[in-house]
């Protein structure tokens, strides 16, 4: 398998995206508990809190991998980014339900955050050099 090389650009971004991870996975458990199970959507038939425990375990985990797991960096911006997808509901939901949480207190600034998460998925993978791995596995 041939390395991907990435500019200091995406370096920098892969950075901030892991140190970003790292950090939401630490408010899962501690200060932020409340606010991340405010946006588990009412349809998960699983308990809030063990639904925000186990996605701050993936986010410390998909966060370190970023930062540490220097030969598959494509794969886990995959992995990061199917993650940003997969919590992309509980983004819905509070949207939907007018759900105040994360200083995200109008229906503006809700709507707003949903425009972002495909700028955080493209990042993920962009970061890692994930376009440069799909290609190169195409020729």
């Amino acid at each position: 398998m041939q390395k991907i090389k990435t500019t200091m650009a995406q370096h920098t971004v892969r950075i901030i995206l892991g140190l970003f991870m790292i950090a939401a996975a630490l408010g899962h458990f501690t200060f932020q508990r409340q606010e991340f199970q405010a946006q588990v959507p009412n349809w998960i038939p699983l308990s809030k809190d063990l639904v925000v425990i186990l996605s701050g375990v993936v986010e410390i985990s998909l966060g370190l991998a970023m930062l540490c797991w220097k030969n598959k960096r494509p794969q886990i911006g995959f992995a990061l980014a199917l993650f940003y997808i997969l919590i992309f509901p509980g983004n819905i939901a509070q949207y939907l339900n007018h759900t105040d949480a994360f200083g995200l207190n109008t229906n503006s600034a809700r709507l707003a955050r949903l425009f972002f998460q495909p700028v955080l998925i493209l990042a993920a993978i962009w970061s890692t050099g994930g376009f440069a791995y799909l290609k190169n596995r195409k020729s």
